[in-house]
């Protein structure tokens, strides 16, 4: 153990894969601090909530035209996308639900998916990725060594649901981002979900087909999501929401099947999570996850430091399930871990959208003196 490891006398976060936390006189930690703000500023009381909530429904159903649908929603057979999917029919609406398939389903999500639309009640529509670009996409981000792999699922889904909401006409996007199951998370351990310019750089370096149908939120999209008025409602911060009575609930008046870890629908996302983020960049995500819940009261510090003693993988299902994501990918074994082992680079390493090259053209003569710069001073 490091000399210097400390963990938080509250939650579960430390200082492994983690240089930037800090702790206060009493132990406890600024993630901590930050749920406590976040809370009290995101998540009202059971009153207001309730009030909130009915508000919103109302102004949603009256903007439905008739016949049609009154809002979107992403549907990932997860817990929260399809708890928030039963909320949404209590409360009478009819939101057309978009599922993005990326290649990495499990049989659980798609399972999941199929109960939850059929006994609600809902419409489904499927974006399937073109294979061939993402898998070009996720290569390049193995290549590029970079730490957010998921960035790219996460902003074609965001994509996805904006285009088709501009189609249908439809102003209102559900969304399961909630406080009280998923506030904590390093910052550095992730990079900016909106951000099209990191994408088109990283694959610019590292990628090797065009990418010609990959959707992006880029500056057009982000000006028409303000023009046209677009809102994303957060309904679960606005009820009582318990992420184990919800899987209950969801059992019982669903069929849903629990599936493990957070986002463990995804084939690739539990193997990044279970071993890339852990292997190579010294980041076990279930510290994050487990301290939320601690600091919402969903469970004590005691059962998450029971839960951190339990291997993340199975090693039977491990070698099965590396073997997979490889050769889906198209990497050999020596490749793979070749790059695995090479020292992890900022995604600011690359362009980031806002960067003064993007803005002001006429600077682009002196970036390669820039990105001689960060490569000196190790950025």
């Amino acid at each position: 153990m490091d000399e210097n490891y400390r963990i938080c006398t509250r939650c579960v976060m430390d200082t492994v894969g983690d240089e930037r936390i800090t702790f206060d006189e009493q132990g406890v930690c600024n993630y901590c601090h930050g749920y406590t703000w976040l809370h009290k500023t995101s998540v009202p009381d059971a009153a207001t909530g309730a009030r909130m909530v009915a508000e919103k429904v109302a102004e949603i159903k009256a903007a439905r035209k008739p016949g049609g649908y009154d809002c979107i929603m992403g549907l990932s057979g997860g817990v929260d996308s399809s708890y928030l999917a039963y909320i949404a029919k209590r409360e009478g609406l009819n939101p057309l639900c978009i599922h993005f398939d990326n290649g990495w389903n499990s049989e659980q999500a798609v399972q999941n998916i199929h109960h939850i639309v059929h006994k609600l009640g809902f419409d489904l529509e499927t974006y399937v990725i073109d294979w061939d670009e993402f898998r070009d996409l996720q290569r390049a981000y193995f290549k590029a060594s970079v730490i957010d792999i998921e960035a790219l699922t996460d902003h074609a889904i965001f994509a996805s649901m904006y285009k088709l909401a501009f189609r249908m006409g439809i102003r209102y996007v559900l969304s399961g981002s909630n406080v009280v199951t998923e506030a904590i998370l390093p910052e550095h351990w992730t990079h900016r979900k909106s951000d099209y310019i990191n994408i088109i750089d990283i694959h610019r370096k590292y990628g090797s087909i065009p990418i010609k149908s990959f959707p992006m939120i880029d500056k057009k999209t982000k000006d028409r999501i303000r023009s046209w008025g677009l809102q994303t409602v957060e309904m679960l911060n606005w009820i009582p929401y318990d992420k184990k009575e919800a899987k209950q609930t969801l059992i019982r008046e669903l069929d849903w099947q629990d599936y493990g870890g957070k986002h463990y629908e995804s084939i690739f996302t539990k193997f990044y999570q279970a071993y890339i983020l852990p292997v190579k960049f010294h980041v076990d995500k279930r510290k994050a996850h487990l301290s939320t819940l601690i600091c919402s009261g969903q469970m004590t510090r005691e059962q998450a430091l029971a839960e951190l003693q339990l291997p993340l993988y199975d090693p039977k299902e491990l070698k099965k399930e590396k073997e997979y994501v490889l050769k889906k990918l198209g990497f050999t074994e020596e490749e793979f871990d070749e790059m695995m082992s090479q020292k992890p680079v900022p995604h600011n390493s690359f362009e980031v959208e806002g960067s003064l090259f993007n803005y002001y053209p006429i600077l682009k003569p002196v970036r390669p003196l820039w990105e001689y710069y960060k490569k000196l001073v190790g950025r």
